[in-house]
């Protein structure tokens, strides 16, 4: 399917927009196009820019000027580098989530590219047949014969641009011979940068006897530990807040090694087994059988209980697309699930497997992203949803794995779902869909179930994705789902147990590590408490920037005291007296991961625990690494937050701890419910998936709620059947289709008097439409990072045909900026 006018040449055409990616932030420049050139969207221009010449991008043609460009010299394009860069179907899919989302195509643009695409290309020029001399063709004038004898002089025949504009040959002269067919103008990759060597520090293995260390010494290596055992000298010594001397005397001790190691631009995965196709169950079998006949657009929904064997149905549907010259493109929703998930497929593919996403060096992406692009070989890339975008020919399958995740929806301009998205490109590329969950969307859900029709059309006229819908209702080798066991955690304080690990836990604790086994503790924060408060006068201690409590951190008894804010990174000391009374009195309150685990090393001091939280997997390779040691046996358990619920498969976990589950139960969007459920059923899902059974046991404050009878009794179906009854009875999605619009600025109340205005013109210029208006009021954190923030939510009937609410800028002032989130998941 082609949009025409994507593909337009520039035939009645006199300037085109192009998008320039030199220095600072990409942006879109306008360029007169010379008499004769033909451009199509998508090519690879040459354009001056200040006194260089610089790759760029068309992006739109252009029969009129723009009027603010009236009265402007307007540069022309210097020439096309590489024709049909991409193809017409890639800029159709740019261009309508452009319009969808009603955002600017240079903001999709910037999130489909990878970092400094032409900056970091190489425009080259050489000749098209070096062996034939001047004096066998028609003379050349002097400029052009120097510049020929220039390039026949180099060893390739082959230089520069920028080399030959630095031996005084005009821009002219490259042109002309270019036109003569004398020469070829060509972009290529830059040459990969020599190898680069830093200081790194490691932990040895083994478990040094506490008497032989200082606390201080006990600090760094719990630090190194909690950090994947491995950090370069430079971050080791920010993080442990130490000297060089140190971590000298650590590594004379035989306690850590300080070492040279190369530090690699690209991903350099460790030696694997290559493994064979497993024997399918039954009903894997026949699930297979069905995900292939599946060659055309569309859309399965492949909804298996935990540990199923959703992702062997993957590698088996991916096998016959690739031997039949396909790539396919698989998705996750978290950087923390592509080690697992890319070692199982790199078993079973081999180099096939490519990795793409924000955890990787702007090299590295870059790097992938040409591959793909460049590539006549079926490729799998898995990456996180920015690798929605990549550029791969021949797509023959398009695998959303979690695909309910919220992780997929991203809230900053441009505000893009990877799924919907997903579903636009398998409509483009003529390629099925499979959408893996234990817990499915409820908009998959009814779409898949023929609840509601499909909104996803390209062209108005167009029919709708058709869908499909799979069950894998049982686990492999007729596994049980585990044993939820709820603590009603107020018995737990009349009992006299003030530690937020119950009895039943702890036992259950105690009996695993008896048995050889490991566990998950899950707990929905990082951190040690969410927040920190005065005892005498009640002072909450608040970050300075945002309208939010600091969250208090101590990553083990020993550690430094510190006060942060999750929003905008704000750190600060913890005081010793209430910046408001001055007592001394301060306590902290709620939990989180740090708190959970000081409470395992003072109750249960006999277990090991590695945390697994954004805080200790931030470092490179920290995710591969962290559940490498904890495969390996080299701790109890795993603690850590929703980073545990997303497709980890630890077959050796045999029991689940939920702490503190009325965390998920009470947030204020219209969704928290459906999102409660899914998070618990699915670390639930972690326990009980090797050869013995698993145990869960929920702690919960509110034993009654109807998610956690659902979860009990693992009954999702039930469950999302009634949220889909109220969400028709109340209007939202996907019953509905919203709406948010956020507004932000320094000046608290020039961002009030905006969103008032704006409303009343909603209210004016919407008169004819069937919508809700909620609003405007400050957004449920009124200020992140000393910008105010007010909001508007709009709320249309399905199926909807949206205003253009980019209008909407223009009643913006510079002071203010507006973000339009179609679709929005995050309300606050």
């Amino acid at each position: 399917m082609e949009n025409p006018s994507i593909v337009a040449s520039a035939d009645g055409c006199g300037w085109v927009n192009v998008l320039v990616d030199y220095g600072g932030q990409p942006d879109i420049y306008t360029y007169s196009l010379p008499e004769g050139l033909k451009i199509q969207i998508g090519d690879i221009l040459t354009v001056p820019f200040g006194r260089q010449m610089v790759g760029a991008i068309a992006l739109e043609l252009l029969r009129d000027l723009p009027p603010h460009l009236n009265n402007h010299p307007i540069r022309p394009v210097a020439g096309v580098i590489t024709g049909g860069f991409f193809s017409s179907t890639y800029w159709c899919l740019l261009q309508h989530i452009a319009d969808y989302y009603q955002t600017s195509l240079v903001q999709v643009v910037k999130a489909a590219l990878p970092p400094g695409l032409l900056a970091k290309s190489q425009r080259r020029l050489r000749l098209c047949n070096p062996a034939i001399s001047i004096a066998q063709q028609t003379p050349l004038s002097p400029p052009l014969a120097r510049l020929h004898a220039e390039l026949q002089q180099s060893a390739q025949a082959d230089l520069t641009w920028q080399y030959l504009l630095r031996r005084g040959h005009s821009y002219r002269s490259i042109q002309q011979l270019i036109h003569l067919g004398w020469a070829e103008a060509y972009l290529v990759p830059p040459r990969r940068p020599q190898p680069q060597h830093r200081q790194a520090v490691t932990l040895n293995p083994g478990e040094p006897p506490p008497q032989e260390l200082t606390p201080r010494q006990q600090e760094i290596l719990a630090t190194l530990k909690n950090h994947g055992g491995s950090l370069w000298l430079s971050d080791a010594l920010h993080l442990c807040q130490t000297t060089s001397p140190t971590l000298k005397r650590l590594d004379q001790s035989g306690w850590i090694t300080i070492a040279p190691r190369q530090k690699l631009r690209a991903e350099n995965p460790t030696e694997l087994t290559a493994d064979q196709p497993q024997t399918l169950t039954p009903a894997q079998a026949q699930a297979l059988a069905q995900i292939n006949q599946y060659n055309q657009a569309s859309q399965i929904l492949l909804h298996g209980v935990t540990g199923s064997g959703k992702t062997e149905l993957y590698l088996q549907a991916i096998a016959p697309r690739l031997a039949a010259g396909q790539s396919v493109l698989v998705l996750v929703p978290e950087i923390g699930l592509t080690p697992q998930l890319t070692d199982r497929f790199r078993r079973r593919f081999g180099q096939q497997v490519w990795v793409y996403h924000s955890g990787l060096s702007a090299g590295e992406r870059y790097d992938t992203w040409q591959y793909s692009l460049q590539s006549d070989l079926p490729l799998v890339i898995v990456g996180t949803r920015s690798a929605i975008f990549m550029p791969l020919s021949r797509l023959g399958l398009i695998v959303l794995d979690e695909e309910h995740d919220s992780s997929y929806k991203q809230d900053v301009a441009p505000c893009y779902h990877a799924r919907t998205v997903a579903r636009w490109r398998a409509i483009l590329e003529n390629c099925p869909l499979l959408l893996g969950s234990a817990t499915p969307c409820l908009d998959t859900w009814v779409q898949c179930q023929g609840l509601i029709p499909s909104q996803d059309r390209l062209i108005k006229g167009d029919r709708p994705l058709p869908s499909g819908y799979i069950s894998l209702p049982e686990r492999i080798q007729a596994r049980p789902l585990p044993l939820v066991q709820i603590v009603d955690m107020r018995e737990e304080l009349q009992a006299g147990n003030h530690s937020i690990l119950s009895r039943s836990l702890q036992t259950a604790l105690q009996t695993m590590k008896a048995e050889g086994n490991q566990g998950l503790l899950f707990i929905h924060r990082r951190g040690h408490s969410s927040f920190v408060s005065c005892r005498s006068c009640g002072t909450v201690i608040m970050c300075p920037h945002c309208d939010v409590s600091l969250s208090y951190h101590q990553p083990h008894p020993q550690a430094r005291m510190s006060l942060q804010c999750h929003y905008c990174g704000y750190s600060q000391a913890h005081p010793r007296h209430c910046p408001a009374c001055h007592s001394p009195y301060l306590k902290h309150f709620g939990s989180g991961t740090q708190r959970v685990v000081n409470a395992l090393s003072e109750t249960l001091p006999h277990l090991s625990c590695i945390r697994f939280d954004s805080d200790t997997t931030r470092q490179k390779g920290a995710h591969r690494a962290l559940l490498g040691q904890f495969s390996q046996g080299q701790a109890d358990l795993l603690v850590g937050t929703q980073m545990l619920t997303k497709g980890i498969d630890l077959p050796q976990v045999t029991l689940v701890g939920i702490i503190a589950a009325d965390g998920l139960l009470y947030r204020s969007d219209y969704w928290a419910s459906e999102r409660a459920l899914q998070t618990l059923i699915q670390v639930a899902g972690r326990a009980g998936r090797g050869e013995q059974p698993g145990q869960v046991i929920l702690q919960t404050y509110t034993p009654d709620h109807p998610v956690i009878a659902a979860v009990t009794q693992h009954s999702y179906a039930p469950f999302i059947t009634t949220e889909w009854q109220q969400r028709q009875q109340h209007h939202y999605p996907p019953a509905a289709q919203l709406v948010l619009l956020r507004l932000s600025g320094s000046q608290p109340d020039m961002v009030e008097r905006v969103a008032i205005a704006m409303a009343g013109h909603l209210q004016s210029t919407l008169e004819n439409c069937s919508y809700t208006l909620l609003g405007p009021a400050p957004a449920p954190i009124p200020r992140v990072a000393d910008r105010y923030r007010w909001q508007i939510l709009l709320k249309f009937p399905q199926p909807a045909t949206l205003p253009n609410f980019q209008t909407l800028n223009q009643h913006c002032p510079a002071s203010v900026s507006l973000t339009i989130d179609v679709d929005p998941l995050n309300l606050s």
